[in-house]
Order: structure tokens, then sequence, then C-alpha cells
């Protein structure tokens, strides 16, 4: 029993919520258990069927690209349990999303991120402390108000300043697109 409350008590202080949920082969993931060549985390909070999730596909895969031989590990993460793991197979094929594929099923990491909408990016330094929360740029302003080009890139200011070890300018910003329902019970 004490040891289990110093433990805690540990990943408190460290600011690191375990959360194991399962990716799509059944087995239980914390994504946010930093392995030693990790420098970054990203979850990406996504679903199936929000048009500007899939959207952002392009800009998700180009930012993996750039980031992950830097030690940035990429997650989605799908927080609709109606979602089924074939359902999500096909939605990560058809847009060719990067990352492993996460479900969140009680929405452990949505709470732990503090994620409300997808798309959704929190982004955790090596130490595993949230630096960042929000959109991936200022795109979208509102649902259906989109700008042809981003003059912001939020998130991947926010990988270059955890790669850095920098603070982020924002830690926070308004993510647009579809609401993560409270389906936890």
């Amino acid at each position: 029993m004490i040891t289990r409350l110093v433990g805690a008590a540990a990943i408190a202080i460290l600011g690191v919520n375990a959360a194991h949920v399962p990716n799509l082969d059944g087995a239980l993931v914390d994504p946010l258990q930093a392995q030693a060549s990790t420098k970054a985390t990203v979850l990406l909070f996504v679903s199936t069927d929000c048009p500007i999730s899939n959207r952002y596909a392009p800009d998700i895969r180009k930012l993996s690209d750039t980031y992950s031989k830097d030690g940035v590990a990429f997650w989605l993460v799908y927080p609709n349990p109606a979602e089924s793991v074939a359902d999500i197979r096909d939605h990560v094929k058809s847009f060719s999303f990067p990352g492993t594929a996460l479900r969140d099923l009680k929405h452990d990491l949505a709470k732990a991120a503090g994620a409300t909408i997808t798309p959704e990016a929190a982004v955790y330094n090596a130490k595993g402390t949230l630096t960042y929360r929000g959109r991936i740029d200022d795109r979208y302003s509102a649902v259906g108000i989109e700008k042809a080009q981003a003059a912001r890139h939020d998130l991947q200011d926010a990988i270059a300043a955890a790669l850095a070890g920098k603070p982020v300018r924002q830690k926070f910003t308004q993510a647009v697109g579809c609401y993560i329902a409270d389906f936890a019970r």
C-alpha cells in the first residue's frame, strides 16, 4: 500500500499520468512512458468522421516525417469508443495517418491532456510534462471557416520548442473541429 502511494506521488511530482489504453491489437500501451530515445511525445486526438481531422492528415504526415527522426513519438488517439478497430484501421489506411493508433475508450488520455476536440494535439516533453495543447495551426477560425494557408503553425512550434528544451510561446490554443463526446461512464 505504501509503495503504491509513493509511486503515485512520484508520478504526480513528475507530471506524468499513467494511462494505459489499447492499441488496435488490444495490447495496453502507455504513450506517455517515454523510451530513452523519445525527446517529445505528440498525442493527436482524431476521429474517423470529423472532416477537419481528416483535412489535417497531410499536415500530420509532414510533421511526423519531419520530427520522427529527431526522437518525437506520434500517437493517434481515437476517443470515440463507438469507432470499431476495423473502422480505425480503415481510417488510418485511407488517410495515410502516421504513428500508432490508440483507442481511448474511457478518455484517460483526453482527460490527462485536457483535450475536447478532434483534431487536437498535446505535446509532452521528454520528462512527460504537458507543454502544449491545442490546434495544429490557425487555418480554421471556426467550423466551416478555413483560410487558404495557416499563418501560425502552433503544433510545429510546440514540437520545436520541446526538442530545444524551451517553453512554448503559447501553451494552450483553441482547437477547431468536432467535440469529443463524453462517452465515459
